[in-house]
């Protein structure tokens, strides 16, 4: 039997890639794990609103929890409380299930829930891969692009998974944005030290940030794909490199991610 599964944290990511799939003929499922949530364009299988939601909680006297607090709460609820998630997920063979999170930061860098959710669904035998989205508009200037790579490395140690890092809305940007952005798809960290230090006048700071750089520069810690809605190919070369992580559909023609083919007919 074999499932599955990755993390995602954007509800748009998940419309955009069921409609891709789709397309392809391929099956998704969709679980919503957002009890903030509004509204979806897309089908779900599961949404936790039916076991416990945000608004409920704010609205509870005794409990009084603010929008954050309140979050918190209802995912801490959610941990204890995975049965209802095994029951909605049933145990269908082959399932290719997205899971749309909550945005909070926290829950993946501060919190073990969602580290409670990843150990459940393998002990379940999912094939778990976490999907970290970066708006690419915020990643732009070198020290954004630091602070991003800082978020997704921390997510990605905490949760202790694979994960792939998305810089998603490379449709919204202009030409001019396209190719400065392109340096941060594959980063020389050691030229962003020069352009982050000239932004620092503490020497204690400038020493942080060349060894956070150089951490991730001589490690390869972090990378980023582009995400464009409008380019069916960058669709296809992040849903490939989330297959090659989670090997889905191993008994298919192994099939190396796109990125290293193009690199590779480059070199020829």
């Amino acid at each position: 039997m074999e499932y599955a599964m990755r993390f995602v944290f954007q509800s748009t990511y998940c419309s955009t890639m069921v409609q891709h799939c789709e397309s392809h003929n391929r099956s998704v499922q969709v679980v919503n794990l957002d009890p903030a949530a509004e509204h979806f364009d897309y089908p779900v299988m599961a949404d936790i609103r039916e076991l416990i939601e945000v608004d409920d909680v704010m609205e509870d006297s005794f409990l009084r929890f603010g929008p954050n607090g309140g979050l918190v709460y209802c995912m801490e609820y959610f941990a204890n409380n995975f049965d209802w998630l095994e029951s909605c997920l049933g145990h269908t063979e082959d399932d290719y299930i997205l899971f749309d999170c909550p945005g909070q930061i926290e829950l993946y860098t501060h919190l073990p829930v969602m580290k409670y959710l990843v150990e459940q669904l393998q002990q379940w035998e999912f094939r778990v891969c976490g999907v970290f989205l970066v708006d690419s508009q915020f990643m732009v200037e070198s020290f954004k692009f630091i602070s991003g790579a800082m978020a997704a490395l921390s997510a990605m140690i905490s949760l202790e998974i694979p994960q792939c890092n998305i810089m998603t809305k490379m449709d919204l940007l202009s030409k001019q944005a396209k190719k400065e952005i392109e340096k941060f798809l594959d980063p020389d960290m050691y030229s962003m030290i020069d352009d982050s230090n000239s932004r620092l006048r503490s020497k204690k700071f400038k020493k942080l940030t060349k060894a956070i750089c150089g951490l991730i520069d001589d490690y390869s810690m972090v990378r980023f794909l582009p995400f464009d809605r409008s380019d069916e190919e960058s669709m296809n070369m992040v849903l490939q490199h989330i297959d090659f992580a989670i090997q889905y559909g191993e008994d298919l023609e192994f099939k190396e991610p796109m990125v290293k083919q193009k690199r590779e007919s480059w070199d020829k």
